[in-house]
């Protein structure tokens, strides 16, 4: 198949401005995550402002050449590895039910196994049974060795892809509307072949909840252990609550698997470095920020303040849960709420009220109230911890505004007629 056929056209629109943007991203993503780590550690004494925490390492990278060696560690390497491999043996051997996702245009359908809980409780407990039998202090390996594991992360990153990008030029292959410009730096970036599968693996998906996602949840409960070794074996009520809110995201997007198979990086991203780098180093090793952070800065809440981020959280959840079981069911065919709906000259129904009549993304508000129940309990020391909820506000007025300007062009006048219908993007009265 040539590079651009009616079903594959040529990308006709750049995103991030482009070659010179996804080029900058591409570098910027993994640098931004070392700088988390070099600007927040415990040599670093509690997160002071980043230039002032940054010139050592930026001193000793320039003059000391063994400082990049540093970065490469076999422990942490051979542990994520075999952690990649576990999550595959895991997909291959634990049972799951097959979905089917929705039509591409080339009228077929990708088919998912559902086994993504199953795995998370299969690592839990190899997990727990580990941290039994050795003591807490043997499960500190992801603290200890951080930076090995960024890097080990980073690397498969790197080779998922230049792989699946090398790949996408055999013949027959479907590739992303938005990822077939031609010009070899965007694409690697953006993406170019829609889903990526070897056998009846789809890469896309796995990547999405499977090793990433668990891992983030392991790092956690390791920050935990690692704290519990200073502190006697006893842990902060901040940081149960950081798992306990992270744990809670993290258990229902992996019960919920289905539901991923709607959003719009599942149906019309390809996979490229772009959800590579997200799904697989910057998930674990960014969003567990504010455990890590709390091992060597902890601190105690009380039960007044706990309750309060406690209820940030829960308003968050409820919000993000019952606004996505809305929407999903309605998908399916299925309104028990009897909501109202415009119907479009295209036969496609919309939904005006429930949540989805307060604002366009009311799930995009509650991940944000979420977001920023997980990083209270860091305090306010440092604005660091907060990182979280700001890119990730960033992150979701980005894909409002890509959802948005797709729905447009799907449209036409009947969206205009719907933005009257539900005027608030995200958050009511706000934006």
């Amino acid at each position: 198949m040539s590079p651009h056929t009616p079903l594959n056209p040529k990308t006709s629109s750049y995103e991030f401005f482009g070659p010179p943007g996804a080029f900058a991203i591409t570098i910027g993503v993994p640098v931004l995550a070392y700088v988390l780590y070099f600007t927040c550690n415990e040599s670093s004494g509690g997160c002071p402002p980043p230039i002032q925490s940054l010139y050592p390492s930026l001193a000793q990278a320039v003059s000391d050449p063994a400082f990049w060696w540093k970065l490469w560690d076999p422990k942490a390497f051979s542990i994520y590895y075999s952690w990649y491999a576990f999550c595959l043996v895991a997909w291959a051997v634990l049972p799951g039910d097959w979905v089917q996702g929705t039509q591409l245009r080339n009228g077929k359908y990708q088919q998912y196994k559902i086994n993504a809980f199953s795995t998370c409780l299969m690592a839990l407990g190899l997990s727990t049974g580990y941290v039994l039998r050795f003591g807490v202090e043997s499960f500190t390996f992801f603290y200890d060795h951080w930076v090995g594991f960024v890097s080990a992360a980073l690397s498969m990153s790197f080779f998922q892809g230049i792989l699946w990008y090398a790949l996408s030029f055999q013949e027959g292959k479907l590739l992303a509307l938005g990822g077939n410009s031609g010009n070899w730096i965007y694409d690697f970036y953006i993406g170019r072949e829609l889903n990526p599968t070897v056998g009846s693996l789809d890469i896309k998906s796995f990547n999405e909840l499977r090793p990433g996602m668990i891992l983030w949840l392991l790092i956690d409960m390791s920050m935990a252990c690692a704290q519990a070794t200073r502190l006697g074996g006893r842990i902060t009520d901040s940081m149960i609550l950081v798992i306990l809110f992270q744990g809670l995201y993290i258990m229902d997007g992996l019960y919920n698997e289905p539901a991923v198979f709607t959003t719009i990086d599942i149906i019309s991203d390809g996979f490229g470095f772009m959800l590579a780098v997200g799904d697989l180093l910057w998930v674990p090793f960014v969003y567990s920020l504010q455990a890590r952070y709390l091992v060597f800065q902890s601190r105690d809440l009380g039960y007044a303040w706990s309750a309060v981020i406690l209820a940030v959280n829960l308003l968050g959840y409820y919000i993000f849960r019952t606004s996505n079981n809305e929407k999903n069911e309605f998908r399916n065919g299925r309104n028990p709420k009897n909501l109202e709906y415009m119907t479009t000259e295209q036969g496609s129904k919309l939904l005006t009220s429930g949540w989805w009549g307060v604002s366009r993304h009311p799930n995009y508000m509650g991940d944000l109230l979420m977001g920023l129940a997980w990083s209270l309990p860091t305090g306010f020391d440092t604005p660091l911890t907060y990182f979280y909820v700001i890119y990730f506000a960033v992150l979701l007025i980005h894909r409002q505004r890509r959802d948005d300007e797709r729905c447009q062009n799907k449209y036409g006048k009947d969206w205009d007629r719907y933005q009257k219908l539900v005027p608030y993007r995200i958050i009511p009265y706000v934006y």
